[in-house]
């Protein structure tokens, strides 16, 4: 299905070296605010602190992270879980504060929101067995609020972890190149590579530019961006080999530039209906789906654009050309003919 044709091919490739200098610099200026600024960990990286609390009513969520969010902890994380009185806040770590001022200063603004008093107060388990908690009471003696459990978290992703996660990246890549060279060629291998990777590196350039919190769904969208961006690049890698086959006057600056843009209307209905889904969720998703929407954007634009001025340029640099994906038959050598050294 396409949603237009062009009949004319566009020059790409006529201004491929300028834009593999503004590549160059951008993926440039990306490792530089990663190595100056580095990025800005979730709790799911650095650890912090849990706070659980049970409303006597219904839990609004929102209501409770715009009471948290003026203290100044920087990203948190608040949820329900069991029941929907139950939340769970996770707070960062803040330098210089114990888990105790933490707590009763997170539990503090929650009960005065609830107009109430801070108090302890001894309960009789199911088992028998005398607990104290901390609650908040009202001037009529109600209990909106109650504090079950506080502790200090370490991250979640710990150094194996981490290891083993830069383990699997590091097979993917090589899996990809391994896959890209059997298909087509070590040259369109090393320069999807080199494209996917520059995507991944920008993303992690605007995060840490901007300190967006770098959580576990960003990973992800990460290692969505990278399977993304290479199905791009297999696209027009397919083009121009079909585009070889079928065009043996046109040099491989034309091939290229005929494969892109034959390819357009493809990129257009598959781009623009991922980022519809991408903005839904970056406009309703809430706080948390809000940097994995923007990680996501982020790799939709650049794959579009490192899979033309990067990968395809890098491809044309290193001097693919027909004979390097196309076998040529010994019984013709017609170059008038069409179809003279094509594999059917």
């Amino acid at each position: 299905m396409e949603f237009f044709r062009i009949k004319r091919d566009i020059p790409f490739m006529k201004h491929a070296l300028i834009f593999n200098v503004v590549s160059f610099l951008t993926f440039a200026a990306a490792v530089f605010f990663l190595a100056t600024k580095g990025l800005n960990y979730s709790i799911e990286f650095t650890g912090g602190t849990v706070v659980e609390v049970e409303y006597a009513h219904p839990a609004d969520v929102q209501h409770t992270r715009e009471l948290i969010e003026p203290m100044g902890f920087g990203e948190i994380q608040v949820q329900k879980f069991g029941s929907s009185r139950d939340v769970m806040l996770r707070l960062p770590v803040r330098p210089g504060q114990k888990q105790t001022e933490v707590v009763g200063q997170v539990f503090a603004v929650l009960c005065k929101a609830e107009q109430g008093s801070i108090e302890q107060k001894s309960y009789v388990s199911e088992q028998g067995e005398t607990i104290s908690k901390t609650v908040c009471v009202t001037a009529q003696g109600a209990e909106p609020i109650k504090l079950s459990r506080s502790e200090v978290v370490g991250p979640s992703v710990g150094d194996e972890l981490a290891a083993d996660a830069a383990k699997a990246l590091a097979f993917t890549v090589v899996g990809i190149m391994i896959y890209l060279a059997f298909r087509f060629e070590w040259k369109f291998s090393v320069a999807g590579i080199i494209a996917n990777l520059h995507d991944v590196v920008i993303i992690l350039g605007f995060f840490a530019f901007f300190q967006w919190e770098f959580s576990l769904s960003v990973l992800a969208a990460v290692l969505a961006v990278l399977g993304y961006s290479v199905n791009e690049s297999v696209v027009i890698f397919d083009r121009v080999r079909e585009a070889f086959r079928k065009y043996r006057k046109l040099t491989t600056q034309e091939v290229i530039d005929h494969a892109i843009t034959s390819t357009m209307s493809r990129t257009v209905i598959t781009h623009g209906s991922t980022q519809l889904m991408v903005l839904s969720m970056l406009i309703f998703g809430g706080p948390t789906l809000k940097y994995f929407a923007v990680a996501l954007t982020i790799g939709i634009l650049f794959g579009i654009y490192s899979s033309v001025f990067v990968a395809a340029a890098i491809a044309m640099w290193l001097g693919v050309k027909r004979e390097d994906l196309v076998k040529v038959s010994a019984k013709t050598d017609d170059p008038d003919d069409p179809h003279a050294g094509a594999v059917v």
